[in-house]
């Protein structure tokens, strides 16, 4: 399968994707006795955990699955995705592949570091540059083809690696697709409006965009980080996790204004992650929400993380839909393009959503409220 890339330097912002810097200077962190004071947390408990909550888990082969995937979407901005059809065969696959790259010394790995200019390749997270502490993980990421990268790790052996990560994102692809169009139904909109709201009518010309995490075995987890607390800048973001090693964790709320909780997201076999993205939260107005997440690292296990960014293609601004925003209501954030809005995120991080922030009663005729329903 072949991609026509566009220039994705702008890519570079994804919350999860890489530092070419820090590519070069994250130690070997497999077989450390002790952390290292350059990747020790002070701040690792900072919130309680909801040692009581469940994230919702949605049967997609459920008749109501619209109503289960939007109140999950609503009241949690992520849920565990059961009866999606992928084949359990190809996650075991992805997951394989993903432990055989990151199995390979650092020199090794280093042949596909991230070069300036680049968005594709390995290395840590960009977000590591917003703290004074390294992430206890490292990472590989592929915008389009994996082919390059993949070559300059295995000149001879690179088949299988690329074999999984191409029939992985096209299946993504038609898996995030289907989410979306369940999402927008539950939000009110019709078959036949969905078929025009601009990401779906050309999701086609999207880039596919995969991050593949690992986080090694650490030795004092109380006092590592594997990834900071953060929002996705995708539409919908969509990860397979180790089966039986915990590690991610969503932001809940506090009820009735109490305080905020990390919930640990259970790994289930077969089971996939959806989380709603900054894009879908200003493309729905807000109904729907993205969650703050993290990565949080074991004592025992390594842990496996393959997620697939679903965003619009570059040149799509991405508005709020005019039928959410009802009665005497105007927009509540600017339009953005996919490009744009990464190079917020990655000036402003986890502000970059609020920039985008309407005062009430403008915009609306700015935007012209076509936001992507067109005849």
């Amino acid at each position: 399968m072949h991609y026509l890339v566009p220039d994705l330097s702008p890519l570079i912002a994804l919350p999860s994707l890489l530092s070419p810097v820090a590519a070069h200077i994250q130690p070997e962190l497999t077989g450390l006795a002790e952390v290292p004071e350059t990747h020790a947390w002070p701040t690792l408990h900072d919130r309680p955990y909801g040692v009581d909550d469940r994230v919702p888990v949605v049967d997609l082969a459920l008749p109501d699955a619209v109503r289960l995937v939007g109140r999950a979407c609503e009241e949690w901005g992520a849920f565990l995705l059961t009866g999606h059809g992928v084949p359990v065969e190809l996650l075991r696959r992805i997951e394989e592949q993903g432990r055989r790259l990151f199995s390979l010394s650092a020199a090794h790995k280093l042949r596909a570091a991230r070069c300036d200019g680049t968005s594709t390749g390995y290395g840590s997270a960009f977000i590591s540059k917003f703290f004074s502490k390294q992430f206890w993980s490292e990472g590989f990421t592929v915008v389009g083809s994996p082919r390059e990268d993949a070559r300059k790790i295995w000149p001879d052996g690179h088949q299988d690696f690329c074999g999984a990560i191409e029939e992985y994102s096209r299946l993504m692809d038609d898996l995030a697709r289907r989410l979306m169009h369940l999402m927008l139904l539950f939000l009110g909109l019709s078959d036949e409006e969905i078929s025009w709201v601009g990401p779906l009518k050309a999701q086609h010309e999207a880039v596919p965009a995969l991050q593949l995490n690992y986080y090694p075995r650490c030795p004092e987890p109380d006092r590592a980080m594997g990834l900071a607390e953060h929002t996705d800048s995708s539409l919908v973001t969509i990860i397979h996790q180790s089966s039986g090693v915990a590690g991610l964790q969503l932001l809940r709320d506090g009820d009735g204004g109490g305080a905020a909780r990390w919930v640990a997201v259970a790994p289930i076999t077969g089971a996939l992650v959806v989380i709603v993205g900054d894009l879908f939260q200003v493309m729905s107005n807000g109904r729907f929400r993205s969650v703050v997440h993290r990565a949080v690292v074991d004592r025992t296990r390594a842990r496996i993380s393959v997620a697939y960014f679903c965003g619009p293609p570059a040149e799509l601004k991405i508005s709020p839909i005019g039928k959410l925003m009802g009665s005497g209501r105007g927009p509540a954030y600017r339009g953005v393009t996919w490009p744009e809005y990464l190079r917020l995120k990655k000036k402003l991080y986890n502000e970059a959503l609020a920039s985008l922030r309407l005062s009430a009663g403008k915009g609306g005729e700015k935007e012209k409220l076509e936001v992507y329903i067109s005849s």
